[in-house]
């Protein structure tokens, strides 16, 4: 199994980063995906999940309305558009493969700063 993440990197607070998870290694249509994030200091907390027909999403509180979580069940990729960031998102962001065993992608960092 492999998770690799991808498109992190830096922002200014409002603008739009598109995080993208390519997925290897196991029938990808067949399971629940997740993001989620770390900041330094933090624990790691759930950001969105996707079903795996992408027909059911959910989100943090935090960032409700402003990301965005998708799956290409061709591609085998999974998604996060992150709108209005802020600096509170800053963090490195992670892909997660649900069911069992769990697997995690080495994560991407996003930070959000002026």
């Amino acid at each position: 199994v492999q998770l690799v993440e991808s498109g992190g990197g830096l922002v200014q607070p409002g603008g739009s980063l598109r995080l993208s998870c390519a997925a290897a290694g196991f029938t990808f249509s067949n399971y629940d995906m997740t993001w989620f994030r770390q900041a330094p200091g933090k624990e790691r907390e759930l950001v969105a999940g996707i079903s795996t027909n992408g027909r059911s999403t959910n989100y943090a509180a935090s960032v409700k309305g402003r990301f965005t979580i998708s799956r290409d069940n061709v591609k085998n990729t999974v998604s996060l558009q992150m709108n209005s960031l802020k600096p509170d998102d800053t963090a490195v962001y992670y892909c997660r493969r649900g069911g069992f065993p769990v697997y995690w992608g080495q994560g991407t960092q996003v930070t959000v700063s002026s």
